[in-house]
C-alpha cells in the first residue's frame, strides 16, 4: 500500500509572526514538531545563545546579562609523582604521565567544542609545572598549541625540606592563583588527573552564565560530581543547564572555575590555603563556599583518576573506561 504523507502548509499569519518574532529576539516552538521556527532549529540542537539567552523546553527563556568573555585554563602538572600524600595507585596504574596526558587530551577536545559554541570566546592555557620532564613540557605545549590555542609555561622550582613533595605542590598552587591575577574573565583551575567529557567546558560556560545571570553575582563552579559529596545528608538546590542538571555544593577540590573577580574577592584567604595546611587542606575553600554559590555537574563532566576506592575520586554513573579509551 503506498503511504500518504501529509503536508502542512505554513500560513500566511505564521510567517508573518516568524518574522516578527525574529525582528524582536523572541523565539517559537511549534508543539506537533518540537521544531523552532524562528532559528530554523529542533529540540535536539543548541538553542541557547552563548552571551544573550538560554532557552530550556518547559522552562523557557533566562536573559543572559553576565556574558564570558575569555577563559583562561591553568593547569598544574607533575608528570613524575603519583600522588602526592600516599603510595596508592591510581585506577588502570599507569604511568603519571600518562594522566597527565589524557587530561590535556581532553581538554583540548573540549577547548575545541567550546570554541564552535561560544563563536569568538578568547581560550588560552596555562601550564604550571613541577619538575617534568622537558620532553614531556614540550609534547604538553605541541598537542596546545597544534589545536590552535595559545600556551604559556611557567615552571615551579623544587622545595626541598622535611615535605618536599607538599611544600612544592602548595607553591604551585600559589603560582596559580597569582597567574590568575593576570587573566581577564573566566579562570578554570584544573588538577593534572582529571579527564573531561568533551562537552565538559561549553556545559560548564553555559552554565556560568545563566546561573550568575539568574543569581546576579559571580560563582563557584565543577567539573566533577564528588563521590565524597554523597556521604552526608546535605541540602542541595537543584538547578537546569544547558543539557545536566546542577546542584549546590558546600565542598570541593582545587579544580574548579571562577572569575577573576572572585579570586580578586578571596585572594588571601586563597594564598592562606597554599601556604598553612589545614585539615582538610581545602578547608578556605568551603568557607568561601559558605558565602558564594557553587554547583556541581549531575552527572558528572570528568573524572578524578585517583584510586579505585578513594571517595574523592570516581564519580558515580559515569563510564569510566569509555571517557578514559576516547582521551588516549
Amino acid at each position: 500500500m503506498k503511504e500518504i504523507k501529509s503536508i502542512k502548509k505554513t500560513g500566511l499569519i505564521k510567517k508573518v509572526l516568524i518574522k516578527i518574532c525574529r525582528i524582536f529576539g523572541y523565539e517559537l516552538i511549534d508543539q506537533s514538531t518540537l521544531e523552532f521556527p524562528v532559528s530554523k532549529k529542533n529540540y535536539q540542537d543548541l538553542i541557547s545563545i552563548p552571551g544573550k539567552k538560554s532557552i530550556s523546553l518547559g522552562l523557557g527563556e533566562t536573559l543572559i546579562t553576565r556574558k564570558v568573555n575569555s577563559l583562561d585554563i591553568i593547569v598544574k602538572t607533575c608528570t613524575s609523582v603519583q600522588l602526592v600524600t600516599q603510595n596508592k595507585k591510581r585506577i588502570f596504574e599507569e604511568d603519571k604521565s600518562e594522566y597527565t596526558f589524557r587530561t590535556i587530551n581532553s581538554l583540548t577536545n573540549s577547548a575545541k567544542d567550546l570554541k564552535e559554541k561560544f563563536g569568538g570566546i578568547k581560550i588560552r592555557f596555562t601550564i604550571i609545572d613541577v619538575n617534568s620532564p622537558s620532553s614531556d613540557i614540550k609534547k604538553i605545549l605541541s598537542k596546545i598549541t597544534g589545536e590552535g590555542f595559545e600556551a604559556q609555561h611557567i615552571p615551579v622550582e623544587n622545595i626541598n625540606d622535611s615535605n618536599s613533595n607538599m611544600s612544592t605542590t602548595m607553591a604551585s598552587i600559589r603560582s596559580s592563583f597569582n597567574h590568575a591575577k593576570k587573566c581577564e574573565d573566566l579562570i578554570y583551575f584544573v588538577e593534572d588527573d582529571y579527564i573531561h567529557k568533551t562537552e565538559a567546558l561549553s556545559e560548564m560556560l553555559f552554565a556560568y552564565e545563566k546561573f550568575s545571570s539568574i543569581l546576579e553575582s559571580e560563582i563557584f563552579i565543577l567539573s566533577s560530581d564528588y563521590p565524597y559529596l554523597y556521604k552526608k545528608m546535605n541540602s542541595s538546590s537543584i538547578l537546569i543547564g544547558e543539557n545536566i542538571h546542577w546542584r549546590t555544593v558546600k565542598e570541593s577540590l582545587l579544580t574548579f572555575m571562577t572569575s577573576k573577580k572572585m579570586i580578586e574577592k578571596y585572594f588571601e584567604k586563597l594564598i592562606d590555603m597554599a601556604t598553612n595546611q589545614n585539615n582538610p587542606f581545602e578547608k578556605n575553600l568551603h568557607e568561601i563556599y559558605e558565602k558564594e554559590e557553587c554547583f556541581s555537574p549531575i552527572p558528572s563532566l570528568s573524572i578524578h583518576c585517583t584510586n579505585i576506592n578513594s571517595v574523592f575520586g570516581l564519580s558515580p554513573n559515569i563510564n569510566l573506561k569509555k571517557l578514559w579509551d576516547e582521551n588516549s
